[in-house]
């Protein structure tokens, strides 16, 4: 960025909180990019476009988006949270959770409804989840290696049974922390919890 332009906020022009993690960072980019497209007529803005373009590629890179966050701090006064190389970090490994807990999700879905042709091609699931190459081939590798997912003989990504009982028993746990939840919300004082009335 040269010192004689003025400051851009590329992260008010991605709409992000300036320590959202990459994967919010992609997703933001992906959907105003397609939102400001010339190819929609309706909401076609070629300089929020081209705006939008410039910010993702100043955010996206771990080194660049360092240099940049030094400047928006000093134009803005945001001050980033300590140790910020350990939270982003911190925040990448939550961020591939909950992928791996989508692509799972999603092929599972897809196998209970067309059994017979389970697979589904890389460039759909990469599409859905609005990612790079790079990091579809991260989450790929890791959820092949835990084996839950496999490739087809058609060279597609399906679910294995080690993947639907992930899902099952990941479905399970959700379900009986939001009844817990749900439970503990709905009572008050020293018999918040169900087994407390008993007692």
């Amino acid at each position: 960025m040269s010192e004689a332009r003025p400051f851009v906020d590329y992260y008010a022009t991605l709409r992000v909180h300036p320590e959202c993690d990459h994967r919010t960072l992609e997703i933001a980019y992906r959907n105003l990019a397609k939102i400001y497209h010339p190819d929609h007529p309706e909401t076609a803005d070629i300089d929020m476009f081209n705006a939008v373009i410039e910010a993702y590629r100043a955010l996206k890179d771990h080194g660049k988006r360092l240099a940049y966050d030094a400047l928006y701090s000093s134009n803005t006064g945001f001050a980033f949270s300590a140790d910020d190389d350990i939270l982003a970090e911190e925040r990448t490994a939550l961020s591939d959770a909950d992928v791996h807990a989508e692509v799972l999700l999603y092929l599972y879905k897809r196998r209970r409804e067309r059994a017979q042709e389970p697979g589904v091609g890389q460039y759909e699931l990469q599409r859905m989840l609005g990612c790079t190459t790079e990091a579809f081939d991260f989450h790929a590798w890791y959820l092949k290696a835990k084996g839950l997912i496999e490739t087809t003989d058609a060279g597609s990504l399906a679910i294995t049974i080690a993947g639907v009982d992930h899902v099952i028993s990941t479905s399970r746990t959700v379900a009986q922390e939001k009844l817990r939840i749900s439970q503990f919300a709905g009572n008050a004082g020293p018999r918040a919890w169900p087994h407390a009335a008993a007692a």
